[in-house]
């Protein structure tokens, strides 16, 4: 830290009796009261540099008593401030550095010991050594920003802030990512002490890293903070990220363990957190990826706790769903503070984002058109759910595009975040579908999550209705579930009876396609299989022009169980231990009953 010493006699101020007095052979005859402390001094040297103490001491009446007194209430600084500019007056050495060179300024401005006093007076000594010393240092430049704090109308006035901020910014500028550039000042232990009219003691030149500005400033609070980074992305030199680092580091410094003021009263300590990261949203770069989306996302976190305007929330969400891809189930487990939800977590913000995600230019890969078929018959034969599964196909295909990347990455974040939420007791079903679905179905390229978080949604709630089941497990695709899951679905207890014939007809096909046999299954799932297989084999033996493809077949097996109302009150009325051993009559009968059907439909092609 650079230093300025003036003057060369030794300091003869003493104290007696609460009275500041200078040992001098001359007797004193000036008395200046100055917040509540007296100093017993003499008019000549003080008269001779302070212009306001000479018009104070004309205009007062006591001008020819032996101890004129003098009262300044309204001394902006404080007595050591007044001391150290009435030392200069008689000549005494004092030292200047960047700690207290703000408050002898105001405190010489108030005294006016300007150059129309006295040729070389203090307020012209105290601008050199500002703008040649203080301010050509990094470290000296954020000490006197800092310092600005406690007179903030003189430092306007003397625009001391402004220069300040000016000499910060363009330090910044000048070596945004540079690596050798030093500060004059280590608050890590190192020192560098320069006397601007005297010899150097010990320099440290340590290699800094690539935001080594940002740990500084970071010191500093945030309106002046706010206003240096205003003119650091002013000035179009720092990249963005870099820009995003230091906001991250700001924030991480006056924002800690946010969640204690989600119950807390002090109105006064959460508004001015909430000025904080309202101004650190203000901040954010524009650019995508210039802050991370687990930095937006705890921002988006302190925004519901310190209850935050809207329009930042809305801001944060927009930026968040630009970068989804990157976020993780723990990043969207947002707190609800909202007294009038009863959910733990915030599910409206993540709905939020979702759509801002899928607004963000992230267009579904192109689908190529329906294959048309050959024949008046097949084409009217051919359900829409076949013409999903190869559209389906077809965009599953064109997955190595960025957009629909990012939707795969999305759709599995997704999916875990509903496993997590699905055990809230309070959250509608409503809005776990509305999430669910929020994701389109390409993205998923199985349904092995989406299946878990759907079984924990009906363990967490018992006493979901039979229709709300229905809907809630029509999101599934029985044909994107893995084999273990196969097997637990097919015993869930909780699932509605069409989803478990669908799941076991899906998994008979799989193998059948394959060439292999359902071997791990339960005993009672593979005797259904097995009946299911022979009605299949008797079915081979019509004409050629009545085989359909297995995909065929599942289609209008999947539009048949929607269309047809199964009687579950069948199972549920005997209980689903002792259905596993019927089971297998009654899909065997609703098969045949399609078989036929099928049948018939031939022969009258033929």
């Amino acid at each position: 830290m650079k230093f300025m010493k003036l003057g060369s006699r030794p300091d003869t101020f003493f104290t007696t009796e609460a009275v500041r007095s200078v040992s001098s052979e001359i007797s004193s005859d000036l008395i200046v009261q100055v917040k509540g402390s007296r100093y017993l001094l003499h008019k000549f040297p003080l008269l001779s540099k302070c212009s306001r103490l000479q018009r104070m001491c004309f205009e007062s009446p006591e001008k020819n008593s032996q101890h004129q007194i003098v009262q300044l209430p309204d001394f902006p600084c404080g007595i050591e401030d007044f001391e150290l500019c009435a030392k200069f007056c008689y000549g005494i050495t004092i030292t200047l550095s960047a700690h207290n060179i703000f408050s002898v300024r105001c405190a010489a401005e108030y005294l006016q010991m300007t150059e129309d006093v006295e040729k070389g007076n203090l307020i012209c000594k105290l601008e050199v050594f500002l703008n040649s010393c203080v301010l050509s240092g990094w470290r000296d430049s954020i000490v006197t920003l800092q310092s600005t704090k406690s007179f903030p109308l003189w430092s306007e006035e003397l625009g001391i802030t402004s220069r300040c901020i000016e000499t910060i910014a363009s330090k910044v500028l000048a070596h945004p990512i540079k690596t050798n550039l030093s500060r004059s000042y280590s608050r890590r232990g190192g020192r560098d002490d320069v006397s601007c009219n005297g010899s150097e003691s010990l320099r440290h030149n340590k290699p800094l890293s690539k935001d080594w500005w940002a740990e500084d400033l970071a010191e500093l609070s945030i309106d002046l903070y706010w206003r240096i980074m205003i003119a650091i992305k002013s000035g179009g030199r720092v990249p963005s990220n870099l820009i995003g680092d230091a906001l991250r580091i700001y924030a991480s410094k006056w924002l800690p363990n946010i969640s204690k003021y989600a119950n807390h009263s002090d109105s006064n300590s959460i508004g001015k957190h909430r000025l904080l990261l309202e101004s650190i949203i203000s901040l954010l770069p524009a650019e995508k990826g210039a802050a991370s989306c687990s930095f937006l996302l705890k921002l988006l976190k302190a925004a519901n706790i310190l209850k935050a305007s809207s329009s930042s929330k809305m801001e944060l969400a927009r930026r968040v769903g630009l970068q989804l891809e990157e976020a993780t189930v723990g990043d969207l487990l947002i707190p609800c503070v909202s007294k009038t939800s009863d959910t733990i977590y915030d599910v409206d913000i993540v709905m939020t984002i979702l759509e801002q995600f899928m607004l963000q230019g992230h267009e579904s890969p192109p689908t190529s058109p329906p294959r048309r078929i050959k024949g008046d018959f097949e084409r009217r034969r051919r359900s829409r759910s076949a013409e999903n599964i190869d559209l389906e196909f077809q965009g599953s295909r064109r997955s190595s595009s960025a957009s629909h990347s990012s939707k795969l990455k999305v759709a599995k974040v997704v999916d875990g975040y509903l496993q997590q939420i699905a055990r809230e007791e309070k959250l509608p079903l409503s809005k776990f579908i509305s999430i669910a679905e929020a994701i389109p179905e390409f993205s998923r390229l199985d349904h092995d999550d989406l299946y878990r978080a759907i079984d924990i949604y009906l363990k967490g709630h018992p006493g979901l209705k039979k229709n709300d089941r229905k809907r809630l497990c029509r999101m599934l695709d029985c044909k994107k579930l893995s084999m273990d899951v196969c097997m637990h679905a097919a015993q869930n207890e909780l699932l509605p009876l069409r989803v478990v014939v669908q799941v076991l007809f899906f998994e008979q096909a799989r193998a059948t396609m394959s060439g292999g046999h359902v071997t791990e299954l339960p005993s009672n799932i593979k005797a259904l299989l097995d009946d299911t297989s022979k009605t299949s084999a008797s079915f081979t033996n019509v004409s050629n022009d009545d085989q359909w493809s297995t995909s065929g077949k599942i289609s209008t097996l999947k539009i048949k169980l929607t269309e047809d109302h199964l009687d579950e009150n069948y199972v549920d009325g005997i209980g689903r231990s002792k259905a596993s051993c019927v089971f297998p009559t009654r899909p065997k009968r609703m098969f045949s009953k399609l078989w036929s059907s099928n049948r018939s439909v031939a022969s009258e092609k033929n």
